[in-house]
Parts: structure tokens; sequence; C-alpha cells
């Protein structure tokens, strides 16, 4: 587990939709709010510069952060971030308090590696598809992995990586997989044909005969009317 990322935050006293608004829009600060570990929850602000420059880290979205609030410091989670639909800035997040002693639920990212030497690429000239791109894990704050390697070295045309063959750390289990069921086992990465070349030709092909057979159908039911239209002239 890396170093935890540092933030600042301020108890913030002014709550609802206009306050929020004019926090954001002339105070350059965003609100938040942190709960969990059996304590109250507190509204905070942050500051939006700071906060920005802490979330050009990809460990901001999956492993423990240090807030200062009040000079007093917390380990926490990101739990949500609110983004406005419109702009994709932030608009408000959710922090969740770890302790040592309890498991959180974390989603953790997938690093997909040996991509280029995988056999159904390399080899077969396949296609690789990310079907997840993220996990989500339970352990102690402790064991909280940065992210979880897929090694896709082996893997060849029509074969896949499901949640049950990823190499996780000791201690660190797969929630989805927690419950035993066999139908939440989803596939992480599938290397698939690539459609095109020999594959498109064969389809030309098979168009090509299913019009000639249909030209020739046309054919025969023309042929027949003419026959019947004589029969009824005679």
């Amino acid at each position: 587990m890396s170093a935890a990322l540092e933030l600042n935050a301020e108890i913030r006293t002014a709550v609802g939709r206009s306050a929020s608004r004019r926090m954001r829009r002339v105070e350059g600060k965003i609100p938040a709010v942190v709960y969990g570990a059996a304590e109250e929850g507190q509204n905070l602000t942050l500051n939006l510069n700071e906060l920005s420059k802490v979330m050009q880290s990809d460990a901001f979205y999956s492993q423990i952060l240090n807030i200062s609030i009040a000079g007093k410091s917390q380990q926490v989670v990101v739990r949500d971030l609110h983004r406005s639909p419109d702009s994709g800035k932030v608009l408000h997040v959710d922090f969740l308090r770890v302790r040592a002693d309890q498991e959180i639920n974390v989603n953790i990212p997938l690093r997909f590696v040996n991509e280029e030497s995988c056999v159904g690429v390399k080899v077969g000239g396949g296609l690789i598809t990310h079907n997840l791109i993220e996990v989500e894990i339970s352990c102690l704050p402790a064991d909280l992995p940065e992210a979880i390697e897929v090694d896709v070295a082996d893997l060849d045309i029509g074969e896949s990586i499901h949640l049950s063959g990823l190499n996780v750390p000791d201690n660190v289990s797969i929630v989805a997989l927690a419950s035993g069921d066999g139908d939440r086992d989803s596939s992480v990465v599938t290397v698939s044909a690539k459609r095109g070349g020999a594959d498109l030709d064969d389809e030309l092909e098979m168009a090509g005969e299913a019009e000639d057979q249909m030209a020739e159908s046309e054919g025969a039911e023309s042929d027949a009317g003419g026959e019947e239209a004589e029969g009824s002239d005679s």
C-alpha cells in the first residue's frame, strides 16, 4: 500500500443548496461529508485547488486518505464523488472513516498486463475485451492493494479470465464471490476472434449465394405465372 494522500478540510456550518452553490462559485471550495466508524457525520469544505491536485493521483479513488479536520487527522476512503452531469465538475465528496480493526469494501482498479504478448493477439490475431475495469474487494485498511494485476499473456482466442481466476493478495476477498454464487463469477477479460478479413469474405460469399438463390426463385415464379396466363387465354 502506498503512502496515504493528504487533504485539509474545514468544518462546514452553512448547509443547503444555495450555500453549496455559493461555496463552489464564489469561495472556490467544495462541500463534503465524512461518516462511519461509529462516529457522527461531519459536514466539511475542501479547497478546490488542493482537491484537484490530489485527484490527479489514481490512488485518490481507491486508497486511504489522511484528512486533517480542525487539527485532527482522520483516515478515510472516498465513498462517493458527485459530479455535474453537464460539465463533469466535482460538486460534492463523501468520505468513509476507516478503522484499523474493521474491514472495508472498496472498488479497486484492475491493471491488465502483457497484452502485447497475449497468445490470442500475437499468434491468433484476436482482440482483447475488458469486461471489467475495477472490482470490489473487502479487507482491512492495512491490506488494501493499489490495484489487482490481470495477466493475459496465456489467453488464447475464445478464452476468458473470471473473477475467480484473479490473483488477489492474502487477506483480501472479492465481494462478488463471498456468497459462493457461481452466477456472480463475472468475466473480467476475454480474447475473441477479430471480425473482418477471411470472416468478411465468407460473409460476402454467403450473401452472394443467398442473392443468387433468391433470383432463381423469383425467375421460377415468373415462369410459372406466365404459363398460367397462357392457359387461361386458350
